[in-house]
């Protein structure tokens, strides 16, 4: 994994990092049915590993300089229960999903006909514990009051050893609705001192994240830990964005910068899936140079952001859909 220094560099160096949008979703568009599974997309890393590989290349294809691994649902517990495979092969399952992303980048760059400076990163990503429960509650935290600290290091442990183990130059802590949970990750990153992550909170209003603590106390969190490249939020309303960065601004640590990747602003339910509306990513489109005024290092998207939604992000904030790749 590369230093602090050098994924700053990256992030910083004419504008925005653009990371991708939501892997799910564009699964689905390509026909995969994943409502109601436990395993969410994570299940076709045992599946359809090929089905990954191409939507991780359709967002390299986008522009996307980061994507990120079918890893959001995805423990050693629930490879072992829901695909009855023993625990080594669950291991080896979760580092898969940093494989295949690699897999994509490399075949990106091998066909692509343009070199310069940019740097295409995998991110690993690591969801809540309530993405493994599977009802809804990374939205809310609940879970959080019943488990201590060290009970959550124990659960996000393998998860991490896995995506750290496997090489993913980044670490995607994201949709963490719960103080508790954030505070057990950045004393887990102590663990894994080469790896370096993000921390991307899930939020409820305007000023807290999902389980009604202040976002400003998030932020005070995430300042703690020398790996954190970025701290911020994901999942949530567009609208959301600016007012949650304006009410923690003053208090982000120098060496932080902000990750944002909200949904397209359209309703979830548990049962039905998400909800179409008039709401659209267009408001991505439109808020995403204030997000960048506002120290925004990682722009993306989340549920129901799409190939060509981040495409358009790319145009919009760096105006070219066919960047150029560094050979490494």
């Amino acid at each position: 994994m590369g230093s602090p220094a050098r994924l700053r560099h990256y992030m910083n160096d004419d504008g925005p990092l653009i990371l991708d949008g939501g892997l799910a979703t564009e699964l689905e568009a390509q026909g995969v049915h994943l409502q109601g599974d436990p395993l969410w997309s994570a299940r076709l890393l045992h599946t359809n590993p090929q089905a990954i590989r191409d939507a991780h290349y359709r967002y390299l294809l986008s522009g996307s300089d980061v994507i990120t691994t079918a890893t959001y649902q995805a423990s050693i517990t629930g490879f072992i229960s829901h695909l009855d495979v023993s625990s080594e092969r669950a291991r080896e399952l979760l580092m898969s999903g940093v494989h295949l992303a690699r897999e994509s980048v490399e075949r990106f760059i091998s066909q692509s006909h343009t070199t310069g400076q940019r740097r295409l990163l995998v991110a690993g990503s690591v969801g809540p514990y309530g993405a493994f429960l599977c009802d809804g509650s990374e939205y809310t935290g609940s879970y959080a009051k019943d488990m201590s600290v060290e009970d959550l290091k124990v659960w996000h442990r393998p998860q991490i050893e896995c995506l750290a183990a496997a090489g993913a130059d980044l670490v995607a802590l994201e949709t963490i609705p719960s103080i508790k949970e954030a505070e057990a990750l950045v004393e887990l990153l102590r663990e894994f001192p080469n790896s370096k992550a993000w921390l991307a909170f899930s939020c409820k209003d305007e000023k807290h994240i999902s389980d009604g603590s202040l976002f400003t106390d998030a932020v005070q969190v995430a300042n703690r830990s020398p790996q954190l490249v970025a701290v911020g939020l994901n999942c949530c309303s567009p609208e959301l964005v600016e007012p949650l960065l304006d009410s923690a601004g003053s208090l982000l640590n120098p060496d932080l910068s902000w990750v944002v990747y909200p949904n397209s602003g359209e309703d979830w339910d548990r049962q039905q899936g998400w909800h179409s509306s008039e709401k659209t990513a267009a408001s991505i489109l439109k808020l995403s140079h204030t997000w960048r005024k506002q120290g925004a290092a990682l722009i993306g998207g989340c549920c129901r952001i799409s190939p060509a939604d981040i495409s358009d992000l790319r145009q919009e904030l760096k105006g070219s859909c066919t960047p150029a790749v560094q050979q490494d």
